[in-house]
């Protein structure tokens, strides 16, 4: 029970992924397949900033005429906050496509229910 306290947020996180796959896979709305895959993309960019900070450790700036030993421990790993904010853009360009041709998918079907637009794809 300690181990599911003590790791609650990636415990959150798990479940965030499980939803956003649920909504993915599962729902037949376009919509709601948007705001799951938005989920998910969420929750491992959440996950990945998670892994990136440590309690006790400072920005890897040094300072100049600091004549001591460096620590890797001692400083935060930066890289991992970088990559999300590049995943950041991709994400909100993704959702910007798909809400793109979710609104042609309504305009020439007069619906975004997939169901109804393989039907009318199969009549063609």
């Amino acid at each position: 029970m300690e181990l599911i306290v003590s790791k609650f947020n990636y415990w959150a996180y798990i479940v965030m992924i499980l939803v956003g796959l649920y909504g993915m896979m599962v729902k037949r709305n376009l919509m709601k397949k948007v705001i799951g895959m938005n989920i998910f993309q969420w929750s491992i960019i959440l996950f990945f900033i998670s892994i990136g900070a440590k309690k006790g450790a400072t920005v890897p700036i040094i300072i100049k005429g600091t004549e001591h030993a460096v620590k890797a421990a001692d400083y935060i790993n930066p890289l991992p906050h970088v990559l999300m904010l590049t995943a950041i853009v991709v994400g909100v360009a993704t959702t910007g496509i798909a809400l793109a041709l979710i609104i042609l998918a309504y305009r020439r079907y007069r619906t975004i229910e997939e169901d109804r637009i393989i039907e009318a794809l199969k009549k063609r």
